[in-house]
């Protein structure tokens, strides 16, 4: 049995899934050492790239309760440059560079994704391709998704250094400034389950069958949310705000209905959903989010995962 573990976008709302995943180990001991593949959108890349490097649960846990004002600090001097979000991006990203070269190069040594001990997807989205040089004289010019992975073959992306890609992949439009030309995976793969799996299945890469396939999705809990009327008549201004959420949970939903048709019983999602509204920059409430995660009724997750265990030593 191959073994996926995917993990959802969504800023400091990570800390719920550090917690779920410390309850997960805690039930099932070296849990997380029996995955193959893992997969992170946006802060899930980080505990993605955190795990895959043999960090624990709890220490990316810690990351979040003491970064997280760091990471979304926003001065009085940067909301005059951007007029409070309106010009520029709510955050700067420079804290959260520091942070992750504090732990992944200055604290574990490693530098690019073929220094990891497993293998990882982290989703992004490329705002200029730059042009196709297979297609001259036009070199038509497009943006499109970028998946990074380190997989052996020609497209691998092993060289490439681990923070440099959790950059991209953290690039939160309205939040954080671009990096290098791309935005957050979030727009394009929230929740990375299906990327994953279709990874997992690619020849050149992964190489596995659909039967042999497990996915355990992970999501950072979500607010009800709804929009009221059945005639709606919005142009620009009034859709801008729902519309980027609107889309992101929609696609999210559309990854979890798809990987439970094609995987049945060998896919299992653990997510929750918050009685208020829990945005992904409110670093104040990692408390509340813990709780949140501590109380999440956790036993279908653990009689799930003991059973793709027992199927795994079967198959062995």
């Amino acid at each position: 049995m191959y073994r996926i573990l995917a993990l959802d976008g969504g800023g400091i709302r990570g800390i719920f899934s550090t917690t779920v995943l410390e309850r997960l180990e805690e039930a099932v001991p070296r849990l997380l050492q029996k995955f193959d593949l893992f997969a992170g959108t946006s802060t899930g890349a980080i505990i993605a790239c955190g795990l895959a490097a043999g960090m624990e649960p709890e220490d990316l846990t810690e990351i979040y309760r003491t970064q997280g004002p760091l990471i979304f600090d926003d001065s009085w001097l940067d909301d005059v440059k951007d007029l409070g979000g309106l010009t520029g991006a709510e955050y700067g990203n420079s804290h959260l560079r520091l942070i992750l070269e504090s732990v992944f190069e200055r604290g574990l040594g490693l530098k690019t994704l073929g220094d990891l001990r497993r293998k990882v997807l982290i989703p992004s989205f490329d705002l200029d391709d730059g042009g196709d040089p297979r297609r001259p004289p036009e070199r038509l010019r497009s943006w499109k998704p970028k998946f990074f992975h380190n997989f052996p073959g020609p497209d691998s992306d092993s060289h490439e250094r681990i923070v440099d890609v959790l950059m991209r992949a953290c690039a939160g439009p309205v939040y954080f400034p671009t990096v290098d030309g791309y935005i957050d995976g979030g727009v394009v793969a929230n929740n990375p389950s299906m990327v994953a799996l279709a990874q997992a299945l690619h020849p050149g890469t992964g190489g596995q069958r659909l039967e042999d396939v497990a996915l355990l999705s992970i999501g950072t809990g979500h607010s009800a949310t709804y929009i009221p009327g059945d005639h709606l008549d919005w142009g620009y201004v009034k859709w801008a705000r729902p519309i980027v959420r609107l889309c992101i949970d929609s696609q999210m939903d559309v990854a979890r209905y798809e990987c439970q048709q094609l995987l049945g019983a060998r896919f299992h999602r653990v997510e929750e959903l918050f009685e208020w509204e829990m945005r992904l920059d409110d670093w104040e409430k990692v408390g509340d989010l813990r709780v949140l995660a501590e109380e999440v009724e956790l036993a279908p997750a653990v009689a799930w995962v003991r059973a793709t265990l027992r199927a795994r030593r079967a198959t062995a």
